[in-house]
């Protein structure tokens, strides 16, 4: 499975970022995908997934500001980033679970900073 991100990039507090990830399988075989984040200097974490019956999961620290969704047509998960803070700056990993293996896409940067 690949997955292809995109979507990052530098934008002020308050403003807003939708980053897309790709997979180059049928997402319908998927598990769940999502997004994982990592910080300078922190462990990555969880910020949302969706699994394959359309459940979700967010992190306490993005509920009400991001919204994971998904385009089955185009193999496509999606994250809707508002509001977004400095502290949301990081380096933004799409993740999916296939056949009980997690696979990984290139990360994609988001800096929050005026």
């Amino acid at each position: 499975v690949q997955l292809q991100a995109s979507g990052g990039g530098l934008v002020q507090p308050g403003g807003s970022l939708r980053l897309s990830c790709e997979a180059s399988i049928s997402i319908f075989s998927i598990n769940f995908m999502g997004w994982y984040r990592q910080a300078p200097g922190k462990q990555r974490e969880l910020v949302a997934v969706m699994t394959n019956d359309a459940s979700t999961n967010y992190a306490d620290f993005v509920k009400g500001r991001f919204t994971i969704s998904r385009d089955r047509a185009e193999n496509t998960v999606y994250l809707q980033m508002n509001t977004l803070k400095p502290e949301d700056t990081a380096v933004y990993y799409c993740i999916a679970r296939y056949r009980a293996r997690d696979y990984w896409g290139k990360g994609t940067l988001v800096t929050v900073s005026s």
